[in-house]
């Protein structure tokens, strides 16, 4: 099969989590083509040099510097419904190139297909969420039955729609962002998705923050970190999530700095930390999920895992409420 893998250009985490689906397609013998914009697609070209790549219509979006983020979500609503228009357009353009047998969308809410001839092969459009309920900050709740609606309207015009979770009530990551009480479509659960895989090596830092989301948040919270660390005696590494920079290291008295690490720097980084910060994108959940540090058993052999949501983002803020809560449990 031809299968198009295109992942949303919303920070890095929705690509990443496309890297071990590209290796598994491979694998299995099929042709893939990489589609995209900005630094999600950058991160795939990183890791596939070989394979050929489309680009989609671009999304430039960013937060507000406050705590809550509606006015700027709200302001961004007709950009990401001229974008969805655009991507649809050029995904047209696409086939009427060459057929591709599947399209796996990553939140890319316009790659799907509205009719399909019955003289040419059926192309299957998949598209991947964790967030089949849709969490909205406070002042806003009673609207979270409209927004789960209005998503359903977008995935519902695929064919298949596939969770990176367990399907495991108990055994699950997202929790109730990918197990509402009702669905609106047949569910596949996939199982969590990470580039990450275990390794014995570990790299010599005591202290991880690994940065990732929409600017200018992301710059905030390495200026935090920045100054909480700047008289430290602890070794700190600090990971901008800058795929797009030169990836050159800058050394400020006990603190490292790097643009971005390929995944046996980062995954030896994150295996031998004392102290992991991170942002609770699902993506940063489901890596460290991967490498076993999610939920210690013991706290003398498991990392302080520090998981900071992204102000007035409700998911991330749900997401690190409740891993807290799990590892207050396992201690």
């Amino acid at each position: 099969m031809k299968i198009l893998v295109a992942p949303l250009n919303w920070g890095l985490g929705h690509a990443s989590r496309c890297v071990p689906l590209v290796h598994r397609f491979l694998e299995e013998g099929h042709e893939v083509i990489l589609g995209g914009d900005g630094e999600s697609l950058t991160l795939l070209r990183k890791h596939f040099p070989k394979l050929r790549y489309v680009y989609l219509a671009p999304l430039h979006l960013r937060y507000s510097k406050g705590s809550r983020q509606v006015g700027a979500m709200l302001r961004a609503i007709p950009r990401l419904v001229w974008w969805s228009i655009k991507d649809h357009a050029i995904l047209k353009s696409v086939l009427r190139e060459e057929h591709i047998d599947q399209i796996v969308s990553d939140n890319r809410f316009g790659l799907y297909i509205h009719r399909q001839s019955s003289s040419k092969p059926p192309v299957e459009t998949v598209y991947i969420t964790h967030q089949l309920h849709i969490m909205l900050p406070k002042g806003w709740k009673w609207l979270e039955p409209l927004a789960a609606r209005l998503h359903a309207r977008i995935y519902t015009r695929y064919n298949k729609v596939w969770v990176p979770d367990f399907a495991d009530p108990v055994k699950n990551l997202s929790g109730e962002l990918g197990h509402p009480a009702s669905l609106a479509a047949d569910i596949e659960y996939i199982k969590p998705l990470s580039r990450l895989t275990p390794t014995d090596k570990i790299a010599d830092y005591e202290v991880v923050a690994v940065l990732s989301g929409l600017e200018p948040q992301r710059t905030l919270l390495e200026k935090e970190l920045l100054a909480r660390y700047q008289d430290t005696t602890l070794s700190v590494l600090i990971v901008q999530g800058l795929i797009n920079r030169p990836n050159t290291r800058i050394k400020r008295g006990k603190i490292t700095i790097v643009p971005h690490m390929d995944d046996t720097e980062l995954t030896a980084a994150l295996t031998g930390a004392k102290h992991i910060i991170a942002r609770s994108g699902y993506s940063t959940i489901m890596d460290l999920n991967a490498l076993g540090l999610l939920s210690p058993n013991s706290p003398d052999t498991y990392p302080l895992i520090e998981l900071i949501p992204t102000p007035g983002q409700p998911e991330q803020e749900y997401l690190a409420a409740r891993f807290s809560e799990k590892n207050a449990e396992n201690c």
